[in-house]
């Protein structure tokens, strides 16, 4: 039998034939939905979780009125509910009724782009945006069809209301988050049923929210987390990669792939075959043999450009952490990448070396361990900490590796 084929998707989302390796995932997604949840989509980066989006709302059109929203933009609860308003502009029946609802006395908007309209919109929800928010989320309450509202980056958006371009928690910035998150939360109770929401981000929501004591603002929206593919997966994707551009895997290639990346986030996957075909078209080989494998990560996947595509892990990280722990963050990952392995002892030692304002010691190293373990860096194993991903622990060693030295061979 032919093997199935598949494209390269080079890091953006996939649907349809192309959305590989996640149907058991999206089959319990779906009857979630379909149950009327709420659901918190967790994943760390690169895991496929807008791809899973995608595909949920492709699959239900015509049985509900999927909106799909990206927040990354976004640093207010304003800015949420106008982006959330202009996702409904495609669908004109429902556009004028979710208009009034949401600009008051912003006038005709007929002949405007959608930026201009997004002007419009926020300054009628200047002042009043929860009054409004309610009215737009009751309109869409009573469209014909049950609303899924797929909110992608959430995450980014609430830290921003909480922290800031400084990345400073305030009490003010709390409050305006508390009310932003009880607003969404107030709206999910009221409207259940009749709107599903699900909230995805490529940082984590969870430690945010435990950090600013908001967990109970969103105890209502189930966990829904998307794993790595397992072996068989990942190989069958590389399979079906190199069927559809006609490059030969010598036998065992495929494994050899996946062992070295340690862990099968679906983007490694492609980008190490996105390298390997590039690697074998330069020397014009027609195949891709284990001496390949090898060569390839070492010379292409740790080299300048993998750092290119990885770097946006240390830039999510200040997201979350801030200027004052990232530092700190950073001086943990290194050692475990060097060393192999983080203990509570290096950690300790390590976190003591730094001069915080905001935070002592014992709660810094907490909030720093929880966020490097819930988005995916590092995983407990036994009495220490690890890696989760190979290519991302080579990765980092490769950067910052040179003249850094482990914990164990400094001097007294």
């Amino acid at each position: 039998m032919a093997r199935d084929k598949l494209k390269m998707a080079h890091g953006v989302p996939v649907e349809g034939d192309q959305f590989w390796g996640r149907e058991v995932d999206l089959g319990i997604f779906i009857s979630r939905i379909e149950a009327g949840a709420h659901q918190l989509l967790i994943a760390q980066r690169r895991m496929g979780k807008t791809s899973l989006m995608k595909e949920t709302a492709r699959r239900l059109k015509g049985r509900y009125l999927t909106l799909f929203v990206d927040l990354q933009k976004c640093s207010s609860a304003i800015d949420v509910i106008a982006e959330l308003g202009l996702a409904v502009h495609p669908y004109k029946p429902l556009w004028g009724k979710v208009r009034d609802a949401l600009g008051g006395a912003i006038g005709r908007v007929e002949g405007l782009d959608l930026g201009e309209i997004g002007i419009k919109l926020r300054a009628g929800l200047v002042g009043e945006w929860r009054r409004r928010g309610d009215e737009f989320m009751a309109v869409l309450a009573a469209s014909d069809l049950p609303v899924l509202l797929l909110i992608d980056e959430a995450p980014i958006v609430v830290n921003r209301i909480l922290k800031g371009p400084d990345y400073n928690l305030t009490p003010e910035r709390r409050h305006q988050a508390d009310l932003f998150l009880s607003w969404l939360r107030d709206n999910s109770i009221r409207h259940q049923g009749r709107i599903r929401i699900v909230l995805s981000g490529s940082i984590g929501l969870e430690p945010i929210l435990r950090q600013a004591r908001l967990s109970a603002t969103l105890n209502n929206f189930e966990p829904f987390e998307l794993g790595p593919w397992d072996e068989a997966t990942a190989c069958g994707c590389l399979e079906a990669l190199a069927s559809e551009y006609g490059l030969g895997l010598d036998e065992g290639v495929p494994q050899r792939m996946v062992k070295m990346l340690g862990c099968c986030i679906p983007h490694h996957v492609q980008m190490f075959f996105r390298h390997a075909h590039d690697w074998c078209a330069r020397r014009g080989a027609h195949a891709v043999s284990a001496r390949d494998v090898k060569l390839v990560y070492d010379t292409e996947m740790l080299s300048i450009r993998g750092h290119a595509e990885l770097t946006h892990y240390e830039e999510r990280l200040k997201m979350v952490l801030g200027d004052e722990l990232l530092p700190v963050a950073e001086e943990l990952l290194t050692e475990t990448a060097v060393a192999g392995r983080l203990t509570a002892g290096t950690a300790g030692a390590i976190c003591q070396g730094y001069q915080l304002c905001s935070l002592d010691v014992v709660e810094a190293q907490r909030q720093i361990i929880e966020v490097l373990e819930h988005d995916g860096y590092l995983a407990r194993k036994g009495d220490c900490y690890r890696f989760v991903s190979r290519l991302l622990r080579d990765w980092w060693r490769a950067r910052y590796e040179f003249g850094y030295t482990p914990v164990s061979k400094r001097g007294a």
